[in-house]
């Protein structure tokens, strides 16, 4: 195996790839809001009702992760009403499950408190808990101590194009 080396001298705030996730989904609000969505909420006052924060708060979070291309807005019309709008994950916001996920098994296990998490992911196959880890693009679970960050994109890394 080689031993690998980071120059973070090479690392900006512009091209960090943590950094620019965090522009995007890093606070509180848009974590929760994506929270809501993998949990089936599609409706704008259902969000805000939900997540505890002011029609203006929502209204913000929802069209900065629509901007993202993270949730689509869909219209919709109940009977006698005014058109509306649903927000609904799109492909690049249901990749962020497992980054969800992650900071939920780190928060049922440091942060959840006497009562102990109040909900938690299961396998539709077998009902076994569900957790993040880390793998090899080869399928190997990978230990936190052998992992290494290395420069540039990894070869396996697919970038979809941009709309």
């Amino acid at each position: 195996m080689t031993e690998l080396l980071v120059d973070r001298s090479q690392l900006t705030l512009t091209n960090c790839s943590v950094a620019n996730t965090l522009d995007v989904v890093g606070n509180r609000i848009s974590l929760l809001m994506l929270r809501e969505a993998f949990m089936g909420t599609t409706r704008f006052d259902d969000f805000a009702s939900r997540v505890g924060v002011s029609e203006s708060a929502a209204s913000k979070r929802l069209g900065e992760l629509t901007r993202a291309r993270i949730l689509e807005r869909r219209p919709y019309r109940d009977a006698g009403q005014r058109e509306r709008h649903e927000y609904h994950l799109t492909p690049k916001g249901v990749e962020l499950r497992v980054v969800l996920t992650a900071l939920r098994d780190w928060g049922d296990r440091w942060e959840s408190g006497t009562g102990g998490p109040p909900v938690h992911t299961v396998h539709r196959g077998c009902d076994a808990p569900v957790h993040a880890e880390l793998r090899c693009s080869e399928g190997h679970l990978v230990p936190r101590a052998e992992a290494a960050l290395a420069l540039g994109a990894a070869p396996d890394t697919v970038r979809p194009t941009q709309e």
